[in-house]
């Protein structure tokens, strides 16, 4: 069985093509710069050199087609047929709490994506212009959709409720979601297997670093509480993204400045974070260079972006009681290790130790890495997260049936005892009074 993964973002669809039977990779890659002219695509094969192709994709449809059209190529293709495909998953954002597990595609699951857009604006949109192109390529295989909240479905009402008038949620679903659910399970199990533990026994951590970030607390295996809300912008610092503020703050801009919500809204999202601070920078190695040659607003940009992580990793240790690791994931969290030094400086206190030289060499996205010193009773992980093998996990269990719609938890990597342990370890006591107040 080969399943394609497709994750579309605004200006880029990242691809991967994995053969289930032999469990492995044939081929992956990256359409660049859709939608603003001059694309690209960056196209690896299994023992073969990375290939670079020009090819200009004004809009979705046209980078997916030029994937299907590489990966079926007679010279640098992977495959012979487009029938040798057996189904798609694609990457969606937001789900809302209609879908807290992946899903199967149809018409009325496209309907509801399009309705949650106004709470991803800059992720559900390009998300859905990806499904529509690949099932007008593709009509005639099964489409899933493995979407970033279900993960942090298993949160509780006291972590995922704002206090603000109940009936916002009775009406409008106003509550915490949380994102970067697909990243952050795999990094949670791998931890699992890192600390030789059963997962539903393991205290985590996660940090997912990148141009977004999420900041993830893991109780017994599962999602208790995480940094991103509502939507994407609450939380962290992030690259162009605000994260925590006072709400205030926004009236207050709009009325001295004339903005409309949805300007402010662009504002918030697009052009604050790291970008609004430094005034030019959104790629963490360009301000972390600024601040070693004196940029005084790429070194405030640094210390807010540290600081912030620190109090979430203070905050999350104090609600779990235990903390077995803390992990860091995605690309800056993977690869800046001065970032990454910065946030552990100091955490001593709370029983997190890092080793510098160990973290020094921890910068690739191919390896694993323990960076705890020897004697931190809490480890400390560089685990390169892989989404796609998670789309790829979910389709599977979709297509043999094995996803169990009794319960609202994820049914991922194969294990026959999943939603066993779930039901048996997972906040019993707790979801049955949540169920029973509901």
């Amino acid at each position: 069985m080969i399943i394609l993964s497709l994750n579309c973002g605004s200006s880029s669809v990242k691809y991967q093509l994995y053969n289930w039977t032999k469990k492995e990779i044939i081929a992956k890659g990256v359409v660049e710069r859709v939608t603003i002219g001059k694309s690209f695509c960056v196209h690896e094969v299994n023992h073969r050199e990375k290939l670079t192709l020009q090819h200009d994709c004004p809009n979705h449809r046209e980078a997916i087609k030029l994937i299907i059209d590489t990966l079926v190529h007679p010279k640098y293709g992977a495959i012979n047929n487009l029938s040798d495909i057996s189904a798609v998953g694609h990457r969606v954002v937001h789900g809302g709490e209609k879908f807290s597990k992946s899903v199967l595609i149809n018409e009325e699951v496209l309907k509801t994506f399009k309705e949650l857009s106004i709470l991803a604006p800059l992720h559900n949109p390009p998300n859905i212009m990806g499904i529509e192109a690949a099932k007008g390529l593709l009509p005639d295989i099964p489409h899933a959709a493995i979407m970033d909240t279900a993960w942090h479905q298993t949160m509780l009402p006291y972590a995922y409720m704002y206090a603000v008038p109940y009936e916002w949620y009775e009406k409008y679903r106003i509550r915490r979601y949380g994102f970067h659910g697909t990243s952050l399970l795999y990094v949670a199990k791998r931890a699992a297997v890192l600390l030789n533990k059963d997962p539903f026994d393991c205290n985590l951590i996660s940090c997912h670093i990148g141009n977004g970030v999420s900041i993830n607390a893991v109780k017994s295996g599962i999602s208790y509480d995480t940094s991103m809300g509502f939507t994407p912008l609450e939380g962290a610092i992030m690259g162009t993204r605000a994260g925590d503020h006072d709400a205030a703050l926004d009236f207050y801009i709009m009325q001295k400045e004339g903005y409309t919500p949805k300007e402010i809204d662009a504002i918030l999202n697009k052009k604050s974070g790291i970008l609004g601070i430094t005034g030019k920078y959104t790629d963490r190695r360009d301000v972390v260079k600024a601040a070693g040659e004196g940029e005084e607003r790429a070194k405030l940009a640094i210390d807010m972006e540290v600081y912030r992580l620190k109090k979430y990793i203070g905050a999350y240790t104090a609600v779990l009681g235990r903390l077995d690791a803390l992990i860091f994931t995605a690309g800056v969290g993977e690869m800046s290790t001065t970032i990454r030094g910065k946030i552990l400086d100091g955490l001593e206190l709370i029983g997190i130790k890092y080793d510098p030289a160990k973290n020094s060499l921890a910068k690739t996205r191919n390896k694993e890495s323990d960076i705890s010193a020897k004697d931190s009773p809490v480890k400390v992980f560089v685990i390169p997260t892989d989404e796609e093998l998670v789309f790829v996990e979910d389709v599977v269990a979709l297509i043999e049936g094995n996803y169990d719609i009794h319960t609202n938890f994820k049914y991922t990597f194969q294990e026959k005892n999943y939603k066993n342990l779930m039901r048996e370890k997972a906040y019993k006591k707790e979801q049955k009074e949540l169920f029973e107040k509901k």
